[in-house]
């Protein structure tokens, strides 16, 4: 969970607790009681035991109940939750210990205290000591989507801890298994990732820095494509706009790049780089094989699910194109996508059926992430486009039966000339 890039605004003042939000009044750390430390306790726990998640405090609760009351903390109250001191409360009844962070962010001038809870990576988290009456010892505590922290006392809820725990043991031996197939003593895979990630930080400050937001309502959308191995310069820029050049392919009314994107783009020290005059997107190609777009979309009653549907489309095409150029034809990629300003937003434009029901999201961000070769994709764009596109309606709550014919109009659009 990433809090370089975080957008504090939309979690602090998002007023509506859930499974990865829980708001508590402005407090002092240290002039809490044991009990008052406690239900900090049981949260972080519950979080870390779900899907991580985020405790701010600095949020009261009106006449109604609802967490509208964005005091902030003072500087004595925000500076009393100490991270060595709040930890090591914390992690004295939990075994194995809470992965969490404390930030202090200031927004509309008011400073607040967030608990950045991390989902548990081996193992799920224990309480190890009863606490009044909010800890008891033995128990594990989950976060629940009516934004309860408390035991997990159903099948299906140990079921889930339990599927949970047996998920990260896979993902954490393929990432054992692929280390000793692919080893590369120059570059171990989290020291390959992170560098991936510092040039994705790098586009993204740029475009931070200087993106311009559409009239009206708008998302920003974010796409990246990293091979499995980073090498600095595997490219020369030359071959950079050359394997562009390649890998275009037009398409009728394109959303996701035009051909005068290509012929503008120009050469940084690293990459090949295309900002738009209206500074609403940005797409950047690095010398060691990462692919970064991010751009603002505005839209009117809700999210086009025709533009999705396209862009998709257009983008699938486009990586299996261009890394089958690069020479990665068996190499997994890793895409990932990220949605953002979607929390309270529709889906328009479902072609499948006349009822009024509304496809709304709920969440703030949706994340995705996928690994496929250029060769997979090459080999069935429509199916990956598919896929991708089901997992994001997923978020909007529209459910599978209501695609109607999606693989055939995918197909058409990348058929199109």
């Amino acid at each position: 969970m990433e809090t370089n890039n975080t957008d504090w605004r939309s979690i602090i003042c998002r007023g509506i607790e859930s499974d990865e939000l829980d708001y508590k009044a402005a407090q002092n750390w240290k002039t809490l009681s044991r009990a008052g430390k406690a239900k900090f306790v049981r949260h972080c726990i519950a979080m870390a035991n779900t899907k991580g998640g985020y405790v701010v405090v600095g949020v009261g609760e009106d006449a109604s109940g609802q967490p509208a009351l964005f005091t902030g903390l003072t500087e004595e109250e925000a500076h009393s939750f100490d991270p060595t001191d709040v930890g090591n409360f914390i992690n004295r009844f939990a075994d194995p210990a809470v992965d969490f962070t404390l930030e202090r962010p200031v927004v509309d001038g008011k400073r607040y205290v967030v608990f950045v809870i991390r989902r548990f990576r081996n193992l799920p988290h224990v309480c190890t000591s009863s606490c009044e009456n909010e800890l008891s010892l033995g128990t594990f505590y989950i976060r629940t989507p009516d934004a309860s922290s408390r035991p997990a006392y159903r099948s299906s809820e140990i079921h889930a801890l339990i599927q949970r725990t047996l998920r990260t043991q896979r993902e954490m031996l393929g990432r054992m298994i692929r280390g000793i197939l692919y080893e590369d003593h120059s570059f171990q895979g989290e020291q390959q990732q992170s560098r991936f990630q510092e040039e994705i930080g790098h586009s993204r400050e740029f475009f931070r820095k200087r993106r311009v937001y559409p009239p009206g309502r708008s998302f920003h959308l974010a796409f990246t494509v990293s091979p499995e191995q980073y090498i600095a310069e595997k490219f020369s820029l030359s071959e950079l706009r050359t394997h562009l050049q390649e890998a275009f392919i037009l398409f009728p009314d394109a959303v996701f790049m035009q051909p005068e994107e290509i012929r503008n783009a120009y050469f940084t020290n690293v990459s090949l780089r295309y900002f738009s005059a209206d500074r609403s997107r940005l797409w950047q190609l690095y010398q060691s094989g990462l692919f970064y777009y991010s751009g603002l979309f505005a839209f009117g009653n809700g999210i086009s699910y025709p533009f999705l549907m396209k862009f998709f489309s257009e983008a699938v095409k486009f990586t299996a194109q261009l890394y089958d150029f690069m020479g990665y034809s068996t190499e997994l990629m890793t895409l990932r996508l990220s949605i953002r300003g979607v929390e309270n937003v529709s889906l328009t434009g479902i072609p499948c059926g006349s009822d009024d029901f509304e496809f709304i999201c709920r969440i703030p961000e949706i994340s995705l992430a996928l690994e496929r070769s250029a060769a997979d994709l090459s080999s069935a764009p429509a199916e990956h486009t598919v896929t991708l596109l089901k997992k994001v309606c997923e978020r909007f709550n529209l459910p599978e039966g209501r695609h109607h014919n999606l693989q055939k109009q995918v197909i058409a659009i990348l058929t199109r000339k």
